[in-house]
């Protein structure tokens, strides 16, 4: 596997590339991770049997996009592919390796500036993506639509409780949550940004260079998902958020709205996960229908 990768690092990178040593990384729940290197050049990679899924490809995708409005920084994508000629078929995803270090004091600051500058950034007029990608295991269903309340509703939350109910884990009336969704969100047309779609403190780390981002699940909404999953598992200090507000003020609805938008992640950490999410997630239809 290795000389296969290595071979397409040399011919990505236009300079002669030999794997020397591959250690073994901190990694997700569906791929391996490593970094490897020669004697003068290290990289990261991502490794995972090869399906019609192609998850690494979806990620390859994201960051590139990140990446190409200069608003945020990611690690570059080097090369994706699969190892041809082995058994079994290794799709694999090599990035620049990035060295973290302890964030400063203004990292979060410089961290919400340049989110919200990535959400002011104008080149889409519809909402979501062309193809589904992937949040986390999970399938994220896309399409474009025009209207946000429709795509909100029905690729993301009809989405996810549908699932759900193939689970066997039925939280509401699907039909009639959808319905509910659509109508609250009936006169909400934000700007479509793109959205890194995964934001929270384990998908962004920091270098000498400022905040990186990483394992986006992008697609084009409404700025206020990212801001909503940013407030999630422990969530983001409040100098990101002030600062983001400096630079794209934030409207007083969205305390009410990002009700709606953190379901999302709860319903797919209910699906990926079970147990309390589920609990959580019918506390939040709750709150909503209060």
């Amino acid at each position: 596997m290795w000389h296969f990768i290595s071979e397409h690092i040399s011919q990505a990178t236009e300079q002669l590339f030999i794997c020397e040593h591959a250690r073994v990384a901190h990694g997700g729940d569906s791929h391996a991770c490593y970094i490897i290197h020669d004697h003068q050049h290290r990289f990261f990679v991502k490794t995972r049997p090869y399906d019609d899924t192609q998850q690494l490809s979806h990620e390859a995708e994201g960051l590139t996009e990140l990446r190409g409005t200069q608003c945020v920084l990611t690690p570059s994508v080097i090369c994706h592919g699969v190892t041809r000629d082995e058994s079994p078929e290794m799709e694999y995803l090599v990035l620049s390796y990035v060295k973290f270090i302890t964030p400063s004091q203004d990292a979060y600051q410089r961290l919400g500036e340049q989110l919200a500058s990535l959400h002011l950034y104008n080149g889409f007029s519809s909402y979501g993506w062309p193809h589904d990608n992937y949040i986390g295991l999970s399938i994220q269903r896309n399409g474009r639509k025009s209207d946000w309340a429709a795509f909100f509703a029905e690729c993301r939350i009809g989405s996810m409780l549908e699932r759900l109910a193939e689970q066997g884990h039925y939280i509401v009336n699907i039909d009639n949550f959808v319905d509910d969704t659509k109508q609250y969100f009936s006169h909400h047309q934000p700007h479509p940004s793109l959205l890194h779609g995964d934001l929270w403190h384990a998908n962004v780390g920091f270098c000498h260079r400022g905040p990186v981002v990483f394992d986006p699940a992008i697609y084009v909404g409404d700025s206020e998902s990212d801001l909503a999953m940013a407030e999630l598992f422990g969530g983001f200090p409040a100098d990101f958020f002030h600062a983001y507000a400096e630079v794209k003020p934030i409207s007083h609805h969205y305390a009410e709205r990002k009700l709606f938008y953190q379901l999302y992640h709860i319903l797919n950490h209910g699906l990926l996960f079970g147990g309390h999410y589920l609990a959580q997630a019918k506390d939040i239809i709750n709150t909503i229908r209060s």
